[in-house]
């Protein structure tokens, strides 16, 4: 059976300073200040040249940033001098790829100033042992990378920890009036933050072994696991 063609990247405005670049069922986010863009990953890196997309849109310097390092969100780091993310992330960063970009620590509580909009990092482990999400205060927008979302979460493999899992969604349900609106890396767009107690309460359910297994939609080792909204593979 032939692969599926991957299809070319797709920007979408989200607004004058905003925009997602889709590609192939994962999303990066570029956000532009008045002195810098952020770019929050570079997807899977076969459909195009994220950097070539970035420059089309601003010519401000981009700091790029992981939510975290699964490959599909690295793909093309590689087009880019720097690549920040968790020191937590570092060594799963360093067993799926072998970047010739430079990595930098971002650090719980870190601010990352583009001009005119600002953008704090929250460490919520569990997808992945350095797993962040990104908040715009001002904005009031999360930016959530895989670990809140409409579609599955992958919990399986050696890298995931359901417990801390649970305890990050805890974390994120008492921040839930700083922000309207979640900007996950998969699935629709945008997502409401009441996804974060669906996740909570899905995840609960799955570490009692209280939910029935089903098969995923695509062959993975795993089996998926939903409950009111919030669903995982496990």
């Amino acid at each position: 059976m032939s692969e599926q063609k991957q299809q070319p990247l797709q920007v979408v405005k989200i607004n004058e300073n905003t925009y997602r670049i889709e590609d192939n069922g994962v999303r990066s986010l570029l956000f532009i200040g008045t002195e810098k863009a952020l770019l929050v990953d570079t997807g899977f890196g076969a459909s195009g040249s994220m950097k070539e997309e970035v420059e089309a849109l601003t010519d401000k310097p981009v700091v790029l940033v992981n939510t975290h390092a699964d490959g599909d969100h690295i793909g093309c780091n590689t087009q880019f001098e720097t690549a920040y993310m968790h020191p937590a992330e570092m060594p799963y960063y360093y067993t799926t790829a072998k970047p010739d970009a430079s990595v930098c620590p971002l650090w719980e509580g870190d601010v990352i100033d583009i001009g005119g909009r600002s953008f704090e990092v929250i460490l919520i482990p569990g997808h992945t042992p350095g797993s962040i999400a990104i908040l715009d205060r001002e904005g009031r927008i999360l930016i959530s990378g895989d670990s809140v979302s409409e579609t599955p979460v992958f919990m399986f493999g050696e890298v995931r920890s359901l417990n801390a899992y649970i305890a990050s969604m805890e974390k994120l349900m008492k921040m839930q009036d700083m922000f309207d609106e979640i900007y996950p890396s998969h699935g629709p767009f945008p997502v409401a933050p009441a996804q974060i107690e669906k996740a909570h309460a899905a995840a609960i359910k799955l570490a009692a072994d209280e939910l029935e297994p089903q098969e995923p939609p695509f062959p993975i080792p795993a089996k998926m696991f939903s409950s009111d909204g919030a669903s995982f593979f496990f």
